[in-house]
């Protein structure tokens, strides 16, 4: 058996396509092609670290021998979060991808890598419907920069998004932006913090709106009150809502008012 054959038959057996090998070889997808057809030969620093990757020998590798070799999955080392891990894959297949998938650049149902990308995807760069990484991206989004359905982070955005700084349609953060806007600093059509800027409706320690409820300071243009509100208040500003608010963000308006 050459060299090439041996390459093919163990990238395969251990679930690899010629693109994932070729991302922890840190060569083109041509290049592995080229070797398992017998074009052109790995470097020295190449086969050593396949064989580590495959837990099999260089003399295996070189020799025309089919011996055996180990099938442990436990070789390739990379590093996340300060920890050293090996690369690692599931033989069990879940949607045409494996079960599992540690490495480098991990692909599987669930990932954890330098760059994870699955249904649960955990690393410095997770894609997935879960994911928690430094920059992450998913349905469900936890990371320092976070983007998804539902995002928390340092920097989120999302449609339900919470973080320090807070970009969507239902946010929350010490900066906040969005549709219905809660934090510190809140900034949106209906915003409600210390410091409330809306477009529609405000309530805050300094709020700004056309309807603007403020324990300090309130400015409002329709509608603006200070301090405690009474039961006519109540019904004022829910008026004052159906008044000014469209009706493309009626939903928004009606959630306003399950909390007055």
């Amino acid at each position: 058996m050459s060299l090439g054959e041996k390459l093919s038959k163990l990238r395969r057996e251990n679930n690899y396509t010629q693109e994932q090998l070729a991302d922890i070889m840190g060569v083109s997808r041509q290049a592995i092609s080229k070797w398992e057809s017998n074009i052109t030969y790995p470097e020295t620093d190449k086969l050593i670290r396949m064989s580590e990757l495959f837990n099999c020998s260089l003399d295996y590798l070189l020799k025309d021998t089919e011996e055996a070799y180990s099938k442990n999955q436990t070789n390739y080392e990379t590093t996340l979060f300060g920890k050293r891990i090996h690369e690692r894959k599931s033989k069990k297949m879940i949607w045409g991808m494996p079960m599992w998938h540690i490495g480098r650049n991990a692909r599987g149902f669930v990932a954890v890598g330098l760059n994870a990308r699955g249904v649960i995807a955990i690393g410095l760069k997770a894609r997935g419907f879960v994911s928690l990484g430094l920059l992450s991206m998913g349905l469900l989004s936890l990371g320092m920069f976070s983007v998804g359905l539902l995002s928390v982070g340092m920097f989120a955005l999302g449609i339900l998004s919470a973080g320090c700084f807070s970009i969507g349609v239902l946010t929350a953060g010490a900066v906040s932006l969005g549709i219905i806007s809660i934090g510190a600093i809140a900034i949106g059509d209906f915003s409600v913090g210390a410091l409330a800027v809306g477009k529609y409706f405000a309530l805050g320690d300094h709020a700004r709106a056309m309807i603007a409820i403020g324990d300090t300071q309130a400015a409002g243009s329709v509608l603006q009150k200070m301090g405690e509100l009474t039961a006519h208040d109540m019904t004022a500003i829910k008026e004052a809502l159906d008044m000014v608010v469209p009706s493309y963000l009626s939903w928004a308006k009606e959630i306003i008012k399950l909390f007055l």
